[in-house]
């Protein structure tokens, strides 16, 4: 058999795998034509899809070292290397997504498969739980490198000075109004046990990387409001988008006609000047699923891999 070079579910994870699945990820994720999200068929004035690229890019290198340097220090050695890129905010929620889990797979061999991710789950949460105070002054220098919109101000741990607390005491402090520092908070709950799941299904349905990807989008932001909207627009828009993609879901979505013209809809209502009601966290969260997924060795989708035809087979 020819070696491919791609990684098959079971074999440990090395930096080289890291960075591979954390670019793809990235690139499938801006890739899937997500309504109300930047996308090769949609630019924003300040955000490009080329930004994505760039920032994609970018981060393979910092993310492949995850395992050498701290958690925190790896968030901003990545944001760093996307501002070197793109002067646009393209992928702090991404990055502080993907880093604890590409330190975990790094420091923790595990076996999983793209639909049982508890042991990748588990060593995240320890990669978490060890975080320092120092793991937090880098983190909060990324968040102002990258300058996201909307941030505000807050009377404890705010980000404009030096922080007191760890990195994962500052993500619990915010968990009420971020759902990336959420995802810190509750063990990656989102991504683990809502955005995988909702991929794995969609991939082994036969779904292709966009749909599969516009879907588990749709999953997470029918989940619960979208906290990037919340902080640009405020609670009552983003708990309206967040029905719009339940009642989308309830169409069929990617996966029936009346379900895609929903999905059109939705794209439309959520098109403004401003941006107002972009789910930019419910697209990080997606990446996010799609990293764990590819890390576990989830590239093809169970059809193709089981698939005397496909391309394993073809390369015998």
């Amino acid at each position: 058999m020819i070696e491919t070079g791609r990684r098959r579910s079971g074999e440990p994870v090395c930096a080289a795998d890291v960075a591979a699945a954390a670019q793809l990820a990235c690139l499938l994720e801006a890739s899937a034509s997500k309504p109300g999200n930047v996308s090769p068929a949609r630019q924003f004035d300040d955000l490009h899809y080329e930004d994505f690229l760039a920032s994609a890019a970018a981060i393979g290198a910092p993310l492949a070292a995850a395992a050498t340097r701290p958690l925190g220090e790896t968030v901003r050695l990545a944001v760093e290397a996307t501002a070197r890129w793109t002067r646009s905010n393209s992928n702090l929620g991404i990055v502080l997504l993907l880093a604890p889990i590409a330190r975990a797979a790094l420091l923790n061999p595990w076996s999983a498969k793209p639909d049982t991710n508890d042991a990748l789950r588990e060593a995240v949460r320890r990669v978490v739980d060890a975080t320092t105070v120092d793991d937090a002054r880098d983190v909060y220098a990324a968040i102002r490198l990258a300058a996201p919109g909307g941030l505000g101000r807050v009377a404890d741990q705010d980000v404009a000075h030096e922080p007191t607390v760890t990195l994962v005491g500052a993500m619990r402090m915010a968990s009420d109004r971020d759902a990336v520092a959420r995802e810190y908070a509750t063990g990656f709950e989102l991504t683990f046990a809502i955005g995988v799941p909702a991929l794995a299904r969609a991939r082994g349905d036969g779904l292709g990387w966009n749909d599969a990807g516009v879907e588990t989008f749709l999953t997470l932001l029918a989940a619960g409001p979208d906290t990037h909207i919340v902080r640009r627009s405020g609670a009552a828009l983003a708990l309206d988008v967040t029905r719009l993609a339940q009642s989308t879901l309830a169409a069929g979505g990617v996966r029936t006609a009346a379900g895609r013209d929903a999905i059109a809809r939705m794209d439309s209502a959520l098109t403004d000047p401003r941006h107002a009601a972009n789910p930019g966290t419910s697209a990080d969260l997606t990446a996010a699923a799609i990293f764990v997924m590819l890390l576990g060795g989830g590239w093809p989708s169970p059809r193709q891999s089981a698939s005397p035809g496909g391309r394993d087979a073809a390369a015998r």
